[in-house]
């Protein structure tokens, strides 16, 4: 299966999915007798499809190419495949209709466009591979524990309103939603943990001119995050509190890997 066709395919069940997703949401009595992991067998489907295309577009006989869109097409396959495990164990159908549609955006634009101004070369030590899966796990984890906190911002705001129709029968009740939240936060934070462990390990120095400002930020953010943990520990915080630290956290870290890489090889390379 050459890549154009895989990326089509990827794009037609991950829409499928999340068509089926909505209207099991929205007590469609066709969808209603399907059972719930039946409903995820495209966004599987789909997610093996944007893979492949991934392996066609990232394997290189020079090495891996990690450049921005490629990069952010990796990610956003990721955030899919914990976003369905996620499905799996809580129902947080509502993650996959939002999910699925900018994977597929991200998947589209990746293959409409050309970057591969970073490589990871052949035959790379086994500590730097350790450095970047451990990144993209924790980046996929904390990206999906963001969109859950944006969710869980306009469960929040409609409760307060009185508004509990609509998009909040969707939503499972707001102290599972907060638990998912955190268990997801949890995660991602051991992932960051051993991320910026190995950094330290196997890069030659994450603080030189090219390396420092994702260092900081990736610091920024793994602070974010433990104090958001351990307040969660001590405190007991939650709602408006828990929502913003968690956002706060994810722009940091988006900001240290993408930030840099749209500016150089988008902004600077069109100029």
């Amino acid at each position: 299966m050459n890549s154009l066709l895989s990326a089509y395919v990827a794009a037609i069940f991950y829409l499928g999915c999340t068509v089926m997703l909505l209207l099991r949401l929205r007590g469609s009595a066709i969808i209603a007798a399907v059972p719930g992991r039946t409903l995820l067998v495209p966004g599987f489907l789909g997610l093996v499809a944007h893979f492949a295309t991934l392996y066609s577009s990232m394997v290189t006989p020079i090495g891996i190419n990690l450049g921005f869109y490629n990069a952010l097409s990796l990610l956003s396959a990721c955030i899919v495949l914990f976003t369905l495990i996620s499905i799996l164990r809580h129902p947080v159908e509502i993650l996959g209709v939002l999910v699925m549609p900018i994977a597929t955006f991200a998947l589209a634009t990746d293959m409409t466009s050309n970057s591969t101004s970073q490589m990871l070369p052949p035959g790379s030590s086994g500590g730097l591979i350790l450095h970047v899966v451990m990144s993209l796990i924790a980046y996929s984890l904390l990206g999906v524990a963001a969109l859950h906190a944006i969710v869980l911002s306009a469960q929040n705001k409609l409760l307060h309103q009185h508004q509990p129709g609509g998009f909040v029968r969707m939503l499972p009740p707001l102290k599972t939603m907060e638990n998912v939240l955190f268990e997801t936060i949890a995660l991602g934070f051991v992932f960051l943990s051993i991320s910026l462990a190995s950094g330290m390990v196997y890069l030659e120095n994450m603080f030189a001119q090219h390396l420092v400002h994702k260092t900081v930020l990736s610091i920024l953010a793994w602070i974010v995050f433990a104090i958001l943990l351990i307040g969660r520990w001590l405190f007991g915080w939650r709602g408006r509190t828990a929502i913003r630290w968690t956002l706060g956290g994810f722009i940091s870290l988006m900001l240290a890997y993408f930030g840099s890489k749209f500016v150089l090889e988008v902004l600077l390379a069109g100029s």
